[in-house]
């Protein structure tokens, strides 16, 4: 239903978004940071013009063009890639197994990637008795270093038409990959295929009491299941997450299989980790708490 246009005489409303381009109008050239500035105008104005699902996509676009590519790569731990020698039997086993659509080709070792192959390339080699050579159908990557800002390369796929990136060190070596599905991710949330699996849930209780929980679960939120306190109001400031709390318990980034000890009468393992952060962990209750809030004491 059309709304009625204002009788004469009176002054038609300003719609949300023409306050938001007066408001930056007026910001242009008086704010230090008006990217903090546009962000505290959405979450002033935003109920009353944008749903929660709006106002959360502008501000992950207000975020990602501070991002840089090292912010949003896997790293190098993570990559699925195969040798430029591999027959199409092995491509397609790889890709299988990975579960993932392309594949980084290498040659001789993954500091030496030579391009990407997509499951679409392999249909004209299929049952067609010709020799296959995975060097023929390789695509072009592009090669980017990790301070190169999110926006600019997602710029720079659009316009090849390319989908993945390697990223380098200083001394050329592979360090992480970057998709085009990351970068879109880092925008509009996570985006699943619809013939993958459904992710882990963020928390499991196994009937044993023992509980499985993403590094990423809030760690306010874990705290109120288990009814403890597990940091102390200072240490609380900095850490957010589970993972923040298994690194701070570590000091470092804990490997696969570490079990770390709690004052309050925890023990958490390292489920599943790489170099760079921890994905999961299980977290059990020994009954000996040492009387302390936090694992600072």
């Amino acid at each position: 239903m059309k709304t009625a246009p204002p009788a004469r005489g009176e002054r038609a409303q300003p719609s949300w978004f023409q306050s938001v381009l007066r408001r930056l109008r007026e910001l242009a050239g008086h704010e230090e940071n008006p990217r903090e500035a546009l962000e505290e105008l959405i979450e002033e104005h935003g109920p009353e013009g944008l749903t929660p699902a709006e106002r959360d996509l502008l501000l992950n676009v207000l975020a990602f063009g501070e991002k840089r590519v090292e912010d949003v790569m896997v790293p190098r731990a993570d990559i699925r890639a195969i040798e430029v020698g591999a027959d199409l039997e092995a491509v397609v086993r790889a890709m299988r197994e990975s579960g993932h659509s392309r594949l980084l080709v290498y040659r001789g070792h993954l500091d030496e990637v030579i391009g990407v192959v997509h499951v679409r390339d392999l249909l004209d080699w299929w049952s067609d008795g010709r020799p296959f050579a995975l060097a023929e159908v390789v695509r072009p990557v592009h090669v980017v270093p990790p301070s190169m800002r999110a926006l600019e390369l997602l710029l720079r796929m659009r316009e090849s038409r390319q989908h993945v990136a390697v990223v380098v060190d200083e001394f050329g070596g592979t360090d992480g990959l970057v998709t085009l599905h990351d970068l879109v991710s880092e925008i509009v949330g996570e985006i699943h295929d619809e013939d993958r699996v459904a992710p882990e849930p963020e928390l499991v209780e196994h009937p044993d009491g023992t509980l499985e929980v993403d590094a990423r679960y809030e760690l306010e939120a874990l705290e109120a299941r288990l009814g403890l306190r597990l940091l102390d109001e200072e240490q609380g400031e900095d850490v957010h997450t589970v993972g923040g709390l298994v690194m701070l318990l570590a000091e470092r980034i804990p490997r696969r299989g570490e079990v770390l000890r709690h004052p309050a009468g925890l023990e958490i393992e390292v489920v599943d980790a790489d170099p760079r952060r921890v994905r999961r962990v299980r977290i059990r209750r020994t009954g000996r708490p040492s009387g302390s809030d936090g694992p600072a004491a």
